[in-house]
């Protein structure tokens, strides 16, 4: 366990920061949390390189623990619209993250045997994939309004076009593939630190 307790505090302050940061736009399609969310592949990555899948299934589950506390901390307070975190958000938040970061475990370990740029840049790929996808779904879809009733996401189900020039879709998916593309983005950037943080914490494995 000390071994991965760096871990679980990167982890632990990644969700935080990002669960505060959601809150805040970032032009007209992203908030901040898009920026600090992604790096928690990075630091799923870093223990699975260093210690393999079990020790970054640990570091998963206490992100999710923390997620969890955040999601009912938001549930409990009530801004201008109502919670600042509705049941929907929290549940597709929840399964979001479990679900791409331990597909992210998965995917590194079967690749780790390879270029060391292949395991964590294609599981984060997939992973975030993943976790955008069933998120913004959950969360906003008017497909799954059965979900909270009481709940209205009409706004998100505006029809404009995908970030402001392309077809016509629900606001969501604008929402959604400008959060995809931040992901994609800070995998490959993200490769830079997770070299020289495994490469300085264990040359052997690098």
């Amino acid at each position: 366990m000390r071994n991965i307790l760096p871990g679980v505090i990167a982890m632990a302050a990644i969700v935080v920061a990002s669960n505060i940061l959601v809150q805040f736009l970032f032009g007209q399609w992203l908030t901040w949390g898009a920026f600090t969310y992604p790096f928690a592949f990075l630091v799923t990555d870093v223990m699975n390189r260093l210690y393999g899948p079990a020790a970054a299934r640990k570091v998963v589950l206490a992100g999710f623990a923390v997620g969890l506390v955040c999601s009912f901390i938001g549930t409990q307070i009530v801004g201008e619209y109502g919670p600042l975190v509705t049941l929907r958000i929290a549940l597709g938040s929840g399964l979001a993250f479990l679900t791409a970061q331990l597909l992210d475990v998965a995917i590194f370990h079967r690749l780790r045997e390879g270029k060391w740029w292949r395991a964590p840049l294609a599981s984060t790929l997939v992973g975030s994939a993943v976790d955008t996808a069933i998120f913004f779904t959950i969360a906003f879809s008017a497909a799954l309004a059965f979900i909270e009733p009481g709940n209205d996401v009409t706004w998100a189900n505006e029809a404009l076009p995908l970030l402001g020039i392309g077809p016509v879709v629900p606001l969501w998916v604008s929402l959604a593939t400008a959060d995809w593309l931040v992901k994609l983005s800070l995998a490959v950037v993200a490769l830079v630190p997770f070299r020289m943080i495994v490469t300085k914490l264990s040359p052997h494995v690098a």
